[in-house]
């Protein structure tokens, strides 16, 4: 993902923007599920990586469903940085350092779609699309927490 800073300040940008979220999400997942430090969560990295791939898929679809609305609704004080994450995982990295930065992925996912929601109101189907998407992304952290709980 573009570590540059991005205006996302009309429909058009939202998405692409979320669907570039998810492909590099879905990127980290497959290389946290070949890591050998993830091996007792393989499947679950896997299963990940799986929902951003359908989530990326709906991001585009519903970018092009609603192509005519890109120029309508103007956005105004919503950028991509405060979304960006660091997903590189070396072979160094432990279990512990993975899932962290899993949840971190997974809390600034929740956080874009929640205030992407938001800002895109005016467009009922899309706001919806972009909330549901960050329930799934919720439901991710919340698993994650679980699974990283000490003890």
């Amino acid at each position: 993902m573009k570590g540059s800073n991005m205006e996302l300040n009309n429909f058009g940008s939202i998405m692409s923007f979320a669907a570039e979220l998810e492909g590099a999400d879905r990127a980290f997942y497959e290389v946290a599920a070949a890591s050998p430090a993830c091996g007792a969560y393989k499947d679950l990295m896997e299963a990940f990586a799986r929902d951003e791939k359908k989530n990326e898929k709906n991001m585009l679809r519903a970018r092009r469903e609603h192509v005519t609305e890109m120029v309508l609704e103007p956005i105004t004080d919503f950028t991509s940085e405060p979304f960006m994450s660091d997903r590189e995982i070396t072979p160094q990295m432990s279990l512990e350092q993975i899932m962290a930065r899993a949840l971190a992925l997974e809390e600034k996912a929740q956080n874009f779609y929640s205030q992407a929601a938001e800002k895109t109101k005016g467009l009922a189907e899309i706001s919806r699309v972009l909330a549901k998407t960050g329930k799934k992304r919720a439901a991710h952290k919340a698993r994650l927490e679980e699974i990283s709980k000490p003890g």
